[in-house]
């Protein structure tokens, strides 16, 4: 049987606020692109709040890289090629 131990339960982002500085982005400017106040968007990065699936899935589409580099399960920033029937729109 396989046991991940994540010690720490809190998720903390990096990557989401390195990316939002890297664009020359204020954390004001992404929580009125998720529709959300500035102080959410402040917990998403410091991992004081979980990152809605469909706000995660928008900032990837932002950035145009992949979930899993925001999450750090990769250090591809190049996102996938997109799938045909995706499940959420650029613009939504």
């Amino acid at each position: 049987m396989l046991i991940l131990d994540f010690g720490d339960t809190s998720m903390r982002f990096p990557r989401i606020r390195n990316i939002r500085e890297d664009n020359d982005l204020t954390q004001q400017d992404m929580a009125e692109y998720l529709s959300c106040s500035q102080v959410a968007y402040s917990y998403y990065e410091l991992g004081g709040r979980s990152i809605p699936l469909d706000l995660l899935i928008k900032i990837a589409l932002f950035y145009d890289t992949s979930v899993d580099y925001l999450l750090g399960i990769t250090d591809c920033i190049k996102p996938y090629e997109r799938s045909k029937y995706p499940a959420m729109k650029n613009d939504e």
